[in-house]
């Protein structure tokens, strides 16, 4: 698993997801809900992670938008799907994250079989309401925004 910045598109955090065999739907393509997991399962390494500055939002986060769009097929020979994540957008409370998805082996630079955003905003669940990103959050955070 690669977890570094990396200068030549596509920039951002890289990781591989597995495809599991029950992530397939009857027509043999990944299943939206299952791709929906998949991307999450791919925010783990990046987000939360102990040595992550961002580690505090297990303690209290909230998906607030998701978008998915599907720019070809993926199947379960294509695993390990290779996703890449950055910052979009970053506010106060709340970040943007962009994804693009690859089959296993597709050069960095070919079309991605899925194109996806997640809005997602840090949240003190005692107080119930949301939170401000500490400075080494949101530093964090800025350094995978995406110019």
């Amino acid at each position: 698993m690669t977890q570094e910045h990396q200068a030549n598109p596509p920039f951002g955090f890289h990781t591989k997801v597995e495809v599991r065999w029950s992530d397939m739907d009857a027509f043999q393509h990944i299943n939206h809900a299952r791709m929906v997991t998949l991307l999450e399962e791919a925010r783990i390494p990046w987000l939360f992670y102990d040595d992550r500055p961002t580690k505090g939002l297990r303690e209290g986060a909230v998906l607030v938008d998701l978008h998915v769009q599907y720019k070809g097929q993926l199947r379960h020979d294509d695993t390990p799907l290779d996703i890449v994540m950055w910052v979009d957008r970053l506010r106060a409370v709340d970040f943007t994250v962009g994804y693009e998805v690859r089959p296993a082996g597709a050069p960095a630079d070919s079309a991605p079989g899925v194109t996806a955003t997640t809005q997602i905003a840090a949240f003190d669940m005692k107080g119930q309401r949301l939170r401000r990103f500490s400075p080494e959050e949101k530093a964090y955070l800025e350094s995978w925004k995406r110019e």
